[in-house]
């Protein structure tokens, strides 16, 4: 604990990490305004004492609209990132476990599978089942699935060629017990880093989304909308732009600096060079 404090990557990242989890926690019990009330005879209307940062196009309060939108921020990032924890580690894992030819065909398949960026499954899963929430979810969620296939391969391989592994071996034990109990949590701290990178990276592909019209719908609060939205008033009312713009970008740099930040503090090489 002493050192994580004395990080300063860490500590500014866990700070801005948990202000995007308090402000998606407040908006669940409070808003300044209905997150869905439209006030149009106010419309851009300047930050004042009723409206902290302003109003919108329609009369929205924008302070509300921000943190609304940070549930759904927090929503894709969860689940998406799930979806390639769950999938992905355990396809890594038995790809280092089996190797030969199942190695090759998980390997394989992560390789098809990034040739299908996140916004092209999004654009293909729109086609059958439209554009929803939904969409944005298992578009980045299968993107992250090959993420950490290979990542989690890549890390066991190093582990199973370690002493300690082959003297489990010659104590019987079999390739689940030795992956459960000595691959996995070697790795860890490998998959718990790239976990807090690829979360940043699933805000910024949301908001890509929703910016192109294939992720939230109206009239669920999204920053990504909110920057389509604002780009028809960017002479008009430019900082209808910056307010989601820089919430976005503190987010996505603030999980990033987490990440950093338990890299150093995880890795015990780099314990050892501090």
């Amino acid at each position: 604990m002493r050192a994580a404090l004395r990080h300063r990557s860490f500590v500014l990242g866990a700070m801005l990490s948990l202000a995007l989890l308090l402000a998606a926690g407040l908006s669940l019990v409070w808003t300044p305004h209905p997150p869905h009330a439209i006030d149009v005879p106010h419309r851009f209307q300047p930050p004042s004492a009723a409206h902290w940062l302003g109003t919108d196009s329609l009369g929205r309060d924008i302070a509300t609209l921000l943190l609304v939108g940070a549930q759904n921020s927090i929503l894709v990032g969860v689940v998406a990132v799930g979806m390639g924890l769950v999938l992905g580690v355990g396809l890594g894992l038995l790809a280092s476990a089996r190797r030969g030819g199942v190695e090759e065909f998980v390997m394989r398949l992560s390789d098809f599978t990034f040739a299908f960026p996140a916004l092209l499954t999004a654009i293909m899963l729109t086609a059958v089942y439209g554009p929803g929430l939904f969409t944005s979810i298992v578009a980045i969620g299968i993107f992250n699935i090959p993420v950490f296939a290979r990542l989690t391969r890549a890390a066991a391989n190093a582990v199973w060629a370690r002493d300690f592994i082959l003297a489990a071996r010659a104590c019987g034990k079999g390739a689940v017990r030795i992956t459960l109990e000595h691959v996995l949590p070697n790795i860890a701290s490998v998959i718990i880093v790239q976990a807090t990178i690829q979360f940043a990276t699933a805000i910024l592909a949301e908001a890509a989304l929703s910016y192109l019209g294939l992720g939230t719908q109206p009239p669920q609060p999204s920053w990504g909308r909110m920057l389509n939205e604002a780009q028809t008033q960017m002479f008009q009312a430019p900082q209808l732009a910056l307010y989601p713009g820089i919430a976005i970008a503190l987010s996505v740099l603030g999980l990033n600096l987490l990440g950093d930040g338990l890299r150093d503090l995880l890795d015990p090489r780099l314990a050892r060079q501090r």
